[in-house]
């Protein structure tokens, strides 16, 4: 992948710099904005500014051009996947973080003495009558 620098900017890079950085002509970058796959910040001035995360964003369109020559539509859909793929691993993370704690719940309710030296825990469940 293309290297960046070591600082990290608070404000923004602007389009100058990032395209003498990673050697691409502004135009094109404009064109990426205009197409939807990068979203730069503005300044008051309205001069575009590439955060950091933009960077690393251009860096995977650039991949994705340069080393595999995908095209822009396609190029559109891998980054939405990629997107889509972050989203459902946050949802995941907050679902692990859900069952650990109700586990967690859950022994602190079985620990009672009777459960506490039972093989396994298992908290009582209320017993169900079925009629026939």
């Amino acid at each position: 992948m293309v290297g960046r620098p070591k600082k990290k900017a608070k404000a923004g890079y602007m389009i100058s710099a990032v395209a003498d950085l990673y050697k691409l002509h502004p135009q094109t970058l404009r064109l990426y904005e205009r197409v939807g796959l990068l979203k730069p910040s503005r300044s008051q001035g309205n001069t575009r500014l590439y955060t950091d995360s933009d960077l690393e964003r251009l860096e995977v369109i650039l991949n994705l051009t340069r080393e595999l020559g995908v095209n822009l539509a396609g190029i559109e859909i891998i980054l939405n996947m990629r997107d889509k793929m972050a989203d459902m691993q946050s949802q995941m993370e907050d679902f692990i973080k859900f069952v650990r704690n109700e586990m967690a719940r859950s022994f602190t309710a079985a620990d009672n003495p009777k459960a506490r030296h039972a093989i396994v825990r298992a908290v009582p469940r209320p017993v169900l009558r079925v009629e026939k």
